[in-house]
């Protein structure tokens, strides 16, 4: 399904990057396993993948920088030639309520979460435009469609995420390049495995289906997505969320 094609997922080492790194992996892409600080996990998902018999390189970079976003998006194309993916899934969350929520919290979560898809799409857009091809998902969360409280920051950033999503289709859709957004809800995790049983009770109340969703769940979407089965769907947000934002 994705042969041939070059997919750069941000923050793979771990969680829902990870298994979405796999997952284009074993459908053929050749990935680009992008990590800030975990260089060790970054490389285990490399060699898992060559494992299973693909292919895949480890790529530091901290998706806030600018800059260095730039001499990535450079040095990733002149090596392999292209990028036919990219999944803007690194991201963070510093929770707390608005009035003891600091300064720095705030601008840390939105310059990684935000401003990170942000310089992601920037600095391979014009690429793209070239290959009159492409394919952006960007991972929001329901969180970022109806809020929550204790989350002013990480929700802000995943709604500003939908908005850039919304607008970049309309600016590249007629060049064949698609651009969508993956809500994901409340996914197992270790963030969730570290939840109290009792939040875990209360949000399963939620949820119409009753259960957590599964990484896979989210990896599959994406690579949905990524694929030319998806060419005609730009500009939409898929939730993840097993009916929660129902």
């Amino acid at each position: 399904m994705l042969e041939g094609k070059i997919a750069l997922v941000t923050g793979a080492s771990r969680g829902i990057g990870r298994e979405v790194a796999f997952t284009l992996a074993g459908y053929g892409a050749t990935v680009i396993v992008n990590y800030n600080g975990s260089e060790s996990k970054a490389n285990e998902v490399v060699n898992e993948i060559e494992k299973n018999g693909g292919k895949a390189y480890a790529y530091q970079c901290n998706v806030a920088d600018y800059a260095a976003v730039e001499t990535m998006m450079k040095e990733v194309v002149k090596e392999y030639g292209a990028v036919h993916i990219l999944v803007n899934n690194a991201g963070i969350t510093k929770d707390g309520l608005l009035m003891k929520m600091s300064e720095e919290d705030y601008d840390t979560v939105i310059d990684t979460n935000l401003k990170g898809t942000f310089n992601c799409i920037k600095h391979i857009s014009r690429q793209m435009l070239k290959q009159k091809e492409g394919h952006i998902i960007n991972m929001s969360s329901v969180v970022g469609v109806y809020g929550n409280g204790g989350q002013v920051n990480y929700s802000a950033s995943k709604a500003g995420v939908i908005g850039i999503t919304k607008s970049v289709a309309k600016e590249l859709g007629s060049r064949g390049i698609t651009v969508n957004a993956v809500a994901p809800g409340f996914i197992v995790t270790e963030m969730t495995d570290a939840m109290p049983e009792e939040a875990k009770n209360v949000v399963d109340d939620k949820i119409a289906m009753k259960r957590l969703g599964d990484v896979k769940d989210v990896a599959e979407t994406v690579a949905f997505l990524a694929s030319d089965k998806a060419s005609y769907i730009t500009g939409q947000v898929i939730c993840v969320d097993g009916g929660m934002s129902v």
